[in-house]
């Protein structure tokens, strides 16, 4: 397949100036493989950067394309043999781990390394260009070959889904257990999806909204309140708590609800910067607070779970918008109120 110079891509110039236009479509290297993207998952960060121009401490300073929840298809397959066929259908793994030559960090955990870069994240300078684009030249070691009986459609969420993973295996062993999960937005739904996989007995989703809450139960959950409810939030009192809701309240909640003895896993990136919370709680119940960011190769375990079945995720995906129509599909998924995880299709 001709690979075009320049191809269509959703580019973030500001806050509030996300434009669709065409991009150059980087020459691949020995060890890169060009694919043809044909679902693109629209992330948080997507959001933020294009509501606010950053998302946490990444601030915006060039254009940037954005988008790391991708899949599709090799056009062109890498010179060195390194990467999978023509044709091969392939998830996106979209880091790139790399230390500083200073900073420590655990070598079997590159999730947590200094140097690491993130598709269409504007973490450094120059930013990394993500893969909202119709063709987008990638590393052949970020691709993951789908299983014949996976579909695109379902695949677009490996990579979500893979951020929960990781958020449920920081939680320890979770069969039979109770768990409170704050915050019922895309990665908090698949965060119930991986739970009921990995056997909780009861898991309790919380929301401010109705219709994440609806998604929330369709994909295991056994029970739901609203966020506001703020007694009965704190009268579960769970083994485990995993807030993903990104907010110091919603962190609050988890740290009320969670018995004696119990952990909290934070998996929802708060604002930077100190935050109010009930400390004292997390002291006099001697509460595990752990951290969860990213993932490493979960994603492989994810795309195995979604192919056999195990892992049921289909329920997130709420809305499907064609690339003309970005404008449109970034919207719907800033609204929490109407929407889980919005898709954008690259191939029309």
């Amino acid at each position: 397949m001709r690979v075009p110079a320049r191809s269509p891509a959703v580019v973030v110039h500001a806050a509030g100036d996300l434009r669709i236009e065409p991009v150059p479509v980087r020459p691949p290297g020995p060890a890169d493989t060009v694919v043809q993207i044909v679902y693109g998952g629209i992330c948080g960060s997507d959001l933020h950067y294009w509501t606010h121009g950053a998302a946490g401490e990444s601030i915006l300073r060039e254009p940037m394309v954005l988008g790391h929840e991708v899949v599709g298809t090799v056009a062109v397959a890498a010179a060195d043999g390194t990467g999978p066929s023509v044709g091969a259908r392939v998830a996106v793994h979209p880091a790139s781990p790399a230390g500083d030559g200073v900073t420590r960090y655990p070598p079997d955990r590159p999730n947590l390394s200094p140097g690491c870069t993130y598709l269409g994240s504007a973490a450094r300078f120059p930013h990394t260009d993500g893969a909202f684009a119709r063709h987008a030249t990638l590393p052949s070691r970020m691709l993951r070959v789908l299983p014949d009986s996976l579909g695109l459609r379902t695949a677009a969420v490996a990579e979500p889904a893979a951020v929960a993973w990781h958020g449920v295996g920081r939680a320890g062993d979770v069969i039979g257990r109770t768990v409170l999960v704050v915050g019922a937005g895309p990665i908090g739904a698949l965060v119930v999806a991986v739970l009921k996989r990995a056997g909780a007995a009861e898991i309790v989703a919380v929301d401010l909204h109705d219709h994440p809450l609806a998604v929330a139960r369709t994909l295991g959950a056994t029970r739901t309140l609203p966020a506001t409810d703020i007694d009965a939030i704190a009268a579960v009192q769970a083994d485990v708590a995993i807030d993903s809701s990104g907010s110091p309240r919603g962190l609050a909640s988890a740290v009320r609800g969670t018995a004696r003895g119990g952990r909290v896993v934070m998996v929802g990136l708060l604002p930077s910067g100190d935050q109010p919370l009930p400390m004292s709680l997390a002291i006099t119940r001697e509460l595990e607070l752990v951290g969860s960011f990213r993932f490493n190769d979960e994603i492989d375990q994810v795309i195995s779970a979604l192919a056999d079945g195990s892992l049921v995720v289909d329920p997130v995906l709420t809305h499907e918008y064609r690339l003309i129509d970005a404008l449109e599909a970034f919207t719907v998924a800033a609204d929490a109120s109407r929407s889980s995880k919005v898709l954008l299709r690259f191939d029309d």
